[in-house]
């Protein structure tokens, strides 16, 4: 977090001292802001991982809105055709995300994605029930929750 507060930090100074208020010139003062914190990420300790994790950030929205599209047309020409092709069922996913925070962006994620809902946490916080549309194959399922579980985490981590 403290890495992307001094990005942006950089970025609006940018901006004001170019004095063009354009979203471009915003976005060209973030990359630049971006560079200066990659060249002085050592001799910083809080700016330690920064470099890594906005890359991993980008890589992850990609990965999202491409399964998000994915899964809107799934649902979408399910609900077109004649013969329904969903078999909704429940599945109980362990997690790997141990804090509060981490549990929630997954579960909002998957939530997110069209097909799939997360009903319900456990009580000890290492299980999310979740209903999915298309349960054809439960271990496909598990893999795809997985999948973009980690992706997340790496993102967090």
């Amino acid at each position: 977090m403290t890495g992307l507060f001094w990005n942006l930090l950089l970025a609006t100074c940018w901006v004001f001292l170019t004095g063009s208020f354009e979203v471009l010139n915003y976005l060209f003062g973030f990359v630049i802001g971006y560079l200066v914190i990659a060249l002085v990420h050592n001799l910083v300790p809080a700016l330690q991982d920064y470099p890594q994790r906005l890359p991993r950030f980008i890589a992850f929205l990609v990965y999202f809105f491409r399964q998000l599209v994915l899964s809107n047309i799934k649902v979408a020409s399910d609900i077109v055709t004649p013969p329904w092709h969903m078999k909704p069922g429940v599945v109980s996913f362990k997690l790997l995300a141990e804090t509060d925070l981490e549990i929630t962006l997954v579960s909002n994620f998957i939530s997110l994605t069209p097909g799939t809902l997360v009903l319900d946490v456990s009580e000890d916080k290492t299980t999310l029930f979740v209903h999915a549309m298309f349960l054809h194959d439960e271990d496909q399922v598990q893999a795809d929750l997985r999948q973009l579980e980690q992706r997340l985490l790496q993102v967090m981590r």
